[in-house]
């Protein structure tokens, strides 16, 4: 299901920086990042056709400010910061549109997810599903990133602008809410 965090690669970031090779080394990053991304993004939004709009936004952004990627971060975190930037806008404009508080937001995730015909799943990663959706966003990003992504938590820190310790006190409980929310709903 692209959870796999793609490893930097010298050379291809090398051709990013080359004008001459720069739009093919584009493609290229758009066909290594492309599916863990779109999860990434998905497990946010929950939708298909938002996380698809979401991962083509954070492919344009990219495109557009790459003479700005140095590469003082990987490409990875940088890539990864832009979609989660993206998702979190998204989030925060449908909350605005749909009128909605952050407890109800909970519940539309929720709702997302039941009328989802894009994902098979069993039953239980309906669950875990439904559990995620209800940890606030910022413990459901590093509760995704760790247990889908198996991100660790210095390349996390550096995504999310976090400290390691905080990350870990946030999918601790996170952790810990989703536990609670498989006893309360056996």
């Amino acid at each position: 299901m692209g959870n796999e965090f793609v490893k930097e690669n010298p050379e291809l970031i090398a051709r990013l920086r080359d004008p001459a090779t720069c739009r093919d080394a584009f493609g290229e990053v758009i066909r290594l990042y492309g599916e863990p991304l779109y999860w990434q993004i998905r497990r946010m939004v929950e939708s298909h056709e938002d996380a698809d709009d979401l991962l083509q936004n954070t492919f344009m952004k990219a495109w557009s400010s790459i003479e700005s990627f140095r590469g003082d971060a990987k490409l990875s975190t940088w890539l990864y910061k832009i979609a989660i930037n993206e998702s979190i806008t998204f989030l925060a404009r449908e909350r605005k549109r749909l009128n909605l508080s952050l407890d109800d937001e909970e519940s539309h995730l929720v709702n997302l997810i039941e009328s989802d015909t894009f994902i098979d799943g069993d039953e239980l990663a309906l669950k875990l599903r439904k559990a995620i959706a209800t940890l606030p966003e910022k413990q459901r990003l590093v509760f995704n990133m760790r247990y889908y992504e198996d991100m660790k938590y210095e390349d996390m820190s550096q995504v999310l602008g976090t400290s390691v310790g905080a990350l870990k006190a946030s999918y601790h409980l996170a952790a810990k809410k989703i536990e609670q929310y498989f006893a309360d709903n056996d």
